[in-house]
């Protein structure tokens, strides 16, 4: 018999909700002190700088807004675990909108009226809303889980860019962790190779001979912001396993050429 299909991993709304509102506010209060020679720094994200980077976090929740005050779509057509490998197709359209977002006005301004109008739609909106997006439909709450990828990982590039210490929210961090974990098992579905990410996500992947008990004879283990920014092109896998960033036993413990997941 083939093996049966295994069931999505289920995220708590609320929570996923706090997390997002959280993380929103800690980036909104640190692009506040940020000073004009922080603002104006590389990002190493193409051609943006630290504004440009921050208008963009600040449209992720203006988006969002914007998103819950159209119509609904009828049906889902995809699911968050689904969402890393369709967004290569918008790069265009998001850095568009960045700079669209920055010439909007002031970042304190932006990012006032960006959490005042998300606070509201989502106050407005349960979970099994549709929302009718450029990347596909999706459920408000599948959707709500891929922010927190956004703002983790843009949080992390502005650490690192601005020379900043934006803390990131637990919540928000597990459940980025969790779906780029379950992006790669769908990306290279199999049990030969075991991936941990403690604390929070282990994952089978690669087709080849499962173990069934016992330690499995792949592994792959790494940290959690490691893991992000390796499933998004921050960081590569040579230089992971160089840096000791990443722990690789067994033959087919290698991720390389599924590497980055999305970027």
């Amino acid at each position: 018999m083939p093996p049966a299909k295994k069931k999505p991993r289920a995220y708590d709304p609320a929570k996923i909700r706090a997390a997002v509102t959280a993380q929103f506010g800690h980036v909104a209060r640190a692009v506040g002190e940020l000073s004009p020679e922080q603002l104006a720094r590389p990002t190493g994200l193409g051609k943006w700088t630290v504004a440009d980077l921050a208008a963009h976090i600040a449209w992720i929740a203006d988006s969002l807004a914007a998103g819950l005050a159209r119509p609904p779509a009828a049906l889902a057509e995809l699911t968050a675990v689904e969402w890393p490998f369709a967004t290569a197709s918008l790069a265009g359209k998001i850095s568009e909108a960045a700079h669209e977002t920055l010439a909007g006005g002031p970042l304190a301004e932006l990012y006032e009226r960006a959490a005042a109008d998300m606070a509201g739609a989502l106050e407005a909106n349960s979970g099994a809303r549709v929302l009718n997006l450029w990347i596909g439909d999706m459920t408000l709450a599948d959707f709500m889980v891929t922010r927190t990828v956004e703002l983790v990982v843009h949080t992390d590039d502005l650490n690192r860019a601005a020379a900043a210490d934006i803390p990131i929210e637990r919540q928000a961090l597990a459940a980025c962790t969790r779906l780029l974990a379950d992006a790669l098992a769908l990306k290279a579905p199999g049990g030969s190779v075991e991936v941990r990410i403690p604390p929070f996500a282990v994952v089978q992947c690669i087709e080849g001979p499962r173990h069934t008990r016992g330690t499995p004879p792949n592994v792959v283990e790494t940290d959690p912001l490691t893991w992000i920014r390796l499933a998004t092109g921050r960081t590569d896998w040579a230089a992971a396993l160089d840096e000791a960033l990443v722990r690789a036993s067994g033959e087919r413990a290698d991720l390389s050429a599924l590497l980055p997941l999305m970027r």
